[in-house]
């Protein structure tokens, strides 16, 4: 191909790009994100945070990026202390944090494969947890497969859904996942059971036919369950299970929603994303430059931040809850 061709070829992959993944690295001084190409993108938070370090032109600029696989899309980040984990269709890859902040090669400190499904596929890893070095990665083929992270091994898979997982979510001893079934599974994960099961689409006043019964996110506290998707953004009591508040947010589909201390943050397919209160106030709207937001990240140490990206190849990043100060772009 002639340079123009690539050229013309790279413009309208950026465009058309996708964000389905952020977080940030253990220091909280880089964010990091995934997209629909493959690529993990660094940027430097501490720069955009100073940005008086920058003169008179802040850099907003990646700091490093590097290829997973090329054109296959990197369906869920995780960053530990150690690593940087990456999940793709039918792979887990962990990265050292020096490679992710320095390297372009993006060398692979391990790997781990999953098995084929029934249809002889390999699963998309479409969500992951860790928790007392344990990996718990939330597949395509209806299974929450638990690895051991120091050796590399299936341990043992949760099966309860019987559609493809979307989401989960882990807070003490128990497990959250939902799913395209429209089911909400909480697990105790010290007996390896769904102790607790909500189906929010067979809710008249959560329902919504015309999206469809999937649940996108999932999120619990001690006392909470927050879930949305097709049905409605919810918060469900976590003892008796039943809904609390039903959230009067104008959207066509959610896709990340968390509980943080006293605030629900919750995006997807809407002009917004949401900062609200448990009575269902919504506390501020923020404008995003994605139509759709599927993937946030938060934290308060050391500069508090959140970011959100969806179905563009654009980064928006406030320095509180309430409005957007800053929108990077992936090259």
């Amino acid at each position: 191909l002639s340079a123009s061709c690539l050229q013309f070829k790279m413009l309208i992959k950026s465009f058309y790009n996708s964000i389905l993944n952020l977080t940030f690295t253990p220091c909280g001084n880089y964010l990091v994100s995934g997209d629909i190409y493959g690529q993990i993108t660094v940027f430097n938070l501490y720069r955009l945070m100073n940005p008086d370090l920058n003169g008179p032109n802040l850099d907003t600029k990646p700091h490093n990026s590097f290829t997973v696989q090329e054109d296959v899309q990197i369906n869920s980040i995780l960053a530990t202390e150690s690593f940087l984990i990456v999940g793709v269709v039918g792979e887990i890859f962990g990265y050292t944090w020096k490679v992710v902040k320095n390297s372009k090669d993006g060398k692979v400190a391990w790997k781990i494969e999953l098995p084929y499904s029934e249809v002889l596929s390999k699963p998309d890893v479409n969500c992951m947890v860790a928790k007392d070095g344990l990996l718990y990665a939330g597949c395509g083929d209806n299974k929450i497969y638990v690895i051991n992270l120091e050796g590399g091994h299936i341990i043992r898979t949760l099966v309860e859904h019987s559609d493809y997982i979307h989401s989960i979510f882990n807070a003490g001893d128990e497990l959250a996942s939902g799913g395209e079934d429209g089911v909400v599974n909480i697990w105790d994960i010290r007996d390896k059971e769904v102790t607790f099961k909500i189906e929010p689409y067979k809710n008249d006043g959560i329902a919504r036919n015309n999206l469809g019964k999937w649940i996108g996110a999932v999120s619990i506290s001690d006392d909470w369950l927050l879930c949305g998707g097709g049905p409605k953004l919810s918060l469900w009591h976590f003892r008796c299970m039943s809904p609390a508040t039903i959230f009067p947010i104008n959207d066509q589909g959610i896709h990340y929603a968390e509980i943080v201390g006293d605030k629900l943050l919750a995006g997807g397919r809407a002009n917004h994303f949401y900062n609200m209160a448990f009575n269902g106030d919504v506390v501020s709207q923020i404008p995003t430059s994605s139509l759709t937001v599927f993937t946030a990240a938060h934290q308060e140490n050391p500069y508090r931040a959140m970011c959100m990206a969806g179905s563009s190849p654009k980064i928006d990043i406030c320095s509180n809850f309430n409005y957007r100060d800053q929108v990077l772009t992936l090259e």
